[in-house]
């Protein structure tokens, strides 16, 4: 694809900075780099006084040109590195955009561009846009791979397979009367559909790893009023930040903080005081918190082992932690608790930590494994898996091609390879203006 315009934008974080990168990609990016430096070599950081077309000095600062289509959008790309002031930043845009052809860039249209230019598939975009906003150790690792192209080459896999079906099944449909096309072709390529339908479903089962990667571990706190949820709450954020007081159903509402547990994201949910309540706004509290509850990865079930009180059923098909709290006050700890902690004294804090990250690491299985890491991956993967069904179950050699056909279709609607237009706006809009 060959551009009309040009883009340029800041490419780097939040000013003030030590450095800012203005970065600029298209036909008038060499003109530009020559009129505010002059002359530089290909793919050499050279340092400079960028100038203004009146000749005026805005900054002195690193420029690389990297021509296309040798670059990350595939065309003629040039990077300044200038200090990270506002005023120094707001200069070299308003002058960059000040030349006949140079516009300021959208969301994502650096990488929008690189898509259209066969620099990289739907896939390895999505991923970049993961990598670009990870914030643990787990979700750089994840975006990483799928960046690499792991996600890419297992659906194009899939689809070559499926074409080289086609291409028998149809051969036999337009050539069954010659002899040098064998007849138990079809044999062999129904098998290998019936093996590829077992390994999507498989694929898709990973599906709840990668939310859990992206999303968070969610671990929702639960007890009866005074159990010690805030304060177990306030003990693993390492601040006040839940409300705690002895009057029962202080907590009203869903308080939430994340944490970093050994490179996983973990979100722990504080909830209201299961209880029987005629008061309106607690009740709707308790109401969201069964249902939180109802959708955890894990629910940590709160007893005060000095006053224990009952909190009925707790709807969770999630696994379930009994925890005895207030250890400090109770030097007998009576009744079936998986762990007993004091958030007053951090007894066994540490240990619930380990625990939860534990099960965390757990649930997202090992690292290497290569997962649907979109819900509109999990949509097409469903939907290929069926016409696959539909292939093996078909009547006439016409209709089961027809089948791996709209299957192919679907894998490749998920690397990009045929038309997804309706796709691009939504995928390039999550990406910040710089890339």
């Amino acid at each position: 694809m060959v551009s009309k315009d040009s883009i340029v934008a800041l490419s780097s974080g939040r000013l003030p900075a030590g450095i800012a990168v203005v970065r600029i990609s298209g036909p008038k990016t060499r003109f530009v780099v020559e009129t505010m430096v002059g002359a530089v070599k290909d793919r050499f950081t050279t340092l400079r006084n960028l100038r203004a077309p009146d000749g005026s000095i805005i900054d002195h600062g690193l420029v690389v040109f990297f021509p296309g289509p040798g670059s990350f959008t595939g065309e003629d790309v040039a990077e300044f590195h200038v200090h990270g002031s506002r005023a120094v930043a707001a200069r070299m845009l308003e002058t960059i955009t000040g030349f006949e052809g140079v516009r300021h860039a959208e969301p994502g249209e650096f990488t929008r561009r690189a898509f259209l230019n066969g620099k990289l598939d739907l896939t390895e975009t999505e991923a970049l846009a993961d990598l670009v906003n990870a914030e643990t150790e787990a979700q750089r690792r994840f975006a990483m791979r799928n960046a690499e192209g792991a996600q890419s080459e297992l659906y194009s896999s899939w689809r070559r397979r499926l074409i080289h079906a086609r291409a028998m099944i149809e051969a036999e449909i337009d050539f069954a009367d010659e002899e040098d096309v064998p007849g138990s072709v079809s044999e062999a390529v129904w098998s290998d559909v019936a093996a590829m339908i077992g390994e999507i479903e498989h694929h898709i089962q990973g599906f709840k790893a990668a939310e859990i990667i992206r999303d968070g571990f969610e671990v929702v706190i639960v007890g009866a009023p005074n159990a010690g949820k805030s304060s177990l709450f306030n003990a693993l954020a390492r601040r006040e930040a839940a409300i705690v007081t002895d009057e029962p159903g202080t907590t009203r509402d869903l308080l939430e903080v994340v944490l970093d547990l050994n490179g996983i994201r973990v979100r722990i949910v504080d909830t209201a005081g299961l209880r029987e309540t005629t008061g309106k706004v607690e009740t709707i509290g308790i109401e969201r918190a069964r249902a939180k509850a109802g959708g955890a990865d894990l629910v940590l079930l709160l007893e005060d082992m000095v006053d224990p009180q009952s909190v009925g059923e707790v709807p969770t098909g999630a696994p379930l932690l009994k925890i005895g709290t207030k250890a400090d006050l109770q030097s007998e700890h009576r009744g079936a608790h998986d762990m007993v902690i004091s958030s007053k004294d951090g007894s066994g804090l540490s240990g619930l930590l380990d625990e939860i990250g534990r099960r965390a690491a757990a649930a997202i299985g090992d690292a290497g494994d290569v997962l649907p890491s979109r819900l509109r991956h999990v949509e097409l993967l469903k939907e290929a898996k069926d016409f696959l069904a539909g292939a093996l179950s078909g009547q006439s050699h016409e209709l089961r091609a027809e089948e791996l056909r709209l299957a192919t279709d679907r894998l490749g609607r998920i690397v990009g390879v045929v038309d997804v237009e309706d796709m691009l706006d939504v995928i390039f809009s999550q990406f910040c203006i710089g890339k």
